[in-house]
């Protein structure tokens, strides 16, 4: 834990949501279980394996010193969350989150919820990839597969897309993706569509053709997506929806599956497209192994 103490007095707490502290990257020996990251006005610490209540004391108060070191008197808001596996356990340590949580990314506002679950409504891992979609996206009709919360949707229309269609089968997600929209004055422009992607070709090739497609899968989601088996399927299929001379982003979270396994789905069962590009990754979701880390291929028809 030493390690993490170490790095924490050097934190900042930017406006901007951030991870603070990666130890799932592998560079801090014996800290890879632990995370920490700045949804403000809350921090969230993590850990994927239990944790002693000395050990979390001693975490938190070196996360508590930090924070008045620069903070002063402000309020301290910390939670942590215990992940292993399914399983789930989400407690506040200090101070309060908001009842209605907005944080901010390069310009633009997202509701997260930190209290519920594994997934906070925003992955910080994937800010280079939203940055690319706001940088490339003026005057394109873009499709967001797997849109989740709609992030990439509501950098698609920072960046002055033409039109984004959103598709996930999850419309719990969905709605949360419609008041992000809102919540930065997007009022038109974007579709919502809450189905199976799979089963949803028709409709899809209807809106098309696209001149960027994203693709950001869950890795292994049964019932919804299993990269190891349905990539190949979305593959055989994502080509025919794209414009020539269209751009795809194709990302794949899963430590167990490299690189080259991507790009050889890609080499099998989509030829027409051409590597271009592999997006980087903010700095500090680094790790000592890449296939590890999220990967973000940008692919071009040919």
């Amino acid at each position: 834990m030493q390690l993490f103490i170490e790095a924490v007095k050097q934190v900042e707490f930017p406006q901007d949501v951030t991870r603070l502290f990666h130890g799932r990257g592998g560079r801090f020996a014996g800290c890879e279980h632990l995370c920490l990251d700045w949804f403000s006005p809350v921090l969230l610490l993590t850990s994927f394996k239990v944790l002693e209540s000395d050990e979390l004391d001693t975490l938190c108060a070196a996360i508590e010193q930090r924070w008045v070191e620069l903070k002063g008197n402000e309020p301290l808001n910390l939670v942590f969350q215990y992940r292993r596996g399914g399983e789930t356990h989400t407690e506040i340590i200090k101070g309060e989150v908001p009842e209605k949580h907005i944080v901010t990314e390069n310009g633009a506002c997202f509701q997260v919820h930190l209290m519920r679950g594994q997934n906070h409504g925003l992955f910080l891992d994937m800010r280079n990839g939203r940055q690319w979609v706001r940088e490339n996206s003026a005057h394109k009709k873009v499709l967001n597969l797997f849109a989740y919360t709609c992030g990439f949707s509501v950098a698609a229309l920072q960046g002055k897309a033409d039109e984004v269609v959103n598709i996930d089968m999850s419309k719990g997600a969905l709605s949360i993706g419609k008041q992000n929209h809102l919540l930065n004055d997007f009022k038109v422009g974007a579709r919502f569509l809450g189905h199976d992607i799979f089963k949803s070709w028709g409709k899809l090739t209807k809106l098309g053709p696209y001149d960027l497609i994203i693709a950001d899968p869950p890795s292994n989601q049964k019932g919804s997506f299993v990269a190891t088996k349905d990539y190949a399927r979305l593959l055989k299929r994502l080509p025919e929806l794209l414009s020539e001379d269209g751009d795809m982003l194709l990302c794949l979270n899963a430590p167990e599956l490299s690189i080259e396994f991507l790009m050889e789905q890609v080499n099998e069962y989509s030829p027409s497209l051409v590597f271009c590009e592999q997006l980087e990754n903010p700095t500090v979701f680094e790790d000592i192994d890449p296939n590890k880390a999220l990967k973000v291929l940008r692919y071009r028809k040919n």
